[in-house]
Parts: structure tokens; C-alpha cells; sequence
């Protein structure tokens, strides 16, 4: 389910919070289930607990997920992870627009750039 490179500069609890909530996005895990404790999801990963308190307490905060005392941890709505990543996109987006304003592309041209991405393509067909 979560698979953590060990070898990339992204933290492991990032990693992990982004595998989180795209299976959120995904309804791999849907709203009110249970995600796996601390302890068991630690040891199948093979990485220190703290590393997986971080990254829960962290996506508990951001309000993609919540805890009961005493039962664990568990999906909160997927609008909150929805929400969350057109944040995040958006602002990726703001900053490679600002690049290529930079790097001399004009108006025009990122407006052609937007059209083509989101015309159909033959993988689309495939879905």
C-alpha cells in the first residue's frame, strides 16, 4: 500500500503523507477507515515509529485525517485531502508560471501550453 524510497531527498513522513492522501483522492481509503497503527505500519515499513506519529499528527492538523483516544487513527472527509492538494497544486503552478514569465514565454504562450494539456489524448480513451 505505502511503498517510501529510502534513497530520495523527500522525508519519509512526506513521503508517506502524499501516498496517504492520493489513496485518499484514489477511494482506496475511504472516509471514517481506519488507517494502520503506529506500531504495525512502522514495523512493515521497517522505519522508526516517530517517523509515522510525525507524519500522522501532521496530516491529523491539515485535517486529512483524525484520532480517538484509544482506537487509532482514521480518513477524515476526502474534500479535506481534495482541498489540500489544489492548494498545493495551485501553488506549484503560481511558481512555474512565475519561472516561465521569467524565462521570456509570453501570455499567449502558456495559454497554448494550458489548451494542449488539457485536450484528450489516447490514454484518456484508455480509462
Amino acid at each position: 500500500m505505502i511503498k517510501l524510497d529510502l534513497q530520495s531527498k523527500t522525508p519519509l513522513y512526506l513521503q508517506m503523507e502524499q501516498q496517504i492522501i492520493d489513496l485518499i483522492l484514489m477511494g482506496v481509503l475511504k472516509e471514517n477507515e481506519q488507517l494502520p497503527s503506529v506500531r504495525n505500519l512502522a514495523r512493515d515499513l521497517g522505519i522508526n515509529p516517530n517517523t509515522i506519529q510525525k507524519a500522522y499528527q501532521d496530516m491529523e492538523s491539515r485535517g486529512i485525517i483524525y484520532s480517538v483516544v484509544g482506537r487509532g487513527n482514521f480518513v477524515a472527509s476526502p474534500s479535506a485531502a481534495e482541498s489540500l492538494k489544489r492548494r498545493e497544486s495551485m501553488a506549484a503552478l503560481e511558481k512555474l508560471l512565475q519561472d516561465a514569465r521569467h524565462a521570456g514565454f509570453s501570455a499567449q504562450e502558456l495559454h497554448q501550453a494550458v489548451d494542449a494539456a488539457f485536450q484528450p489524448r489516447k490514454e484518456d480513451d484508455l480509462l
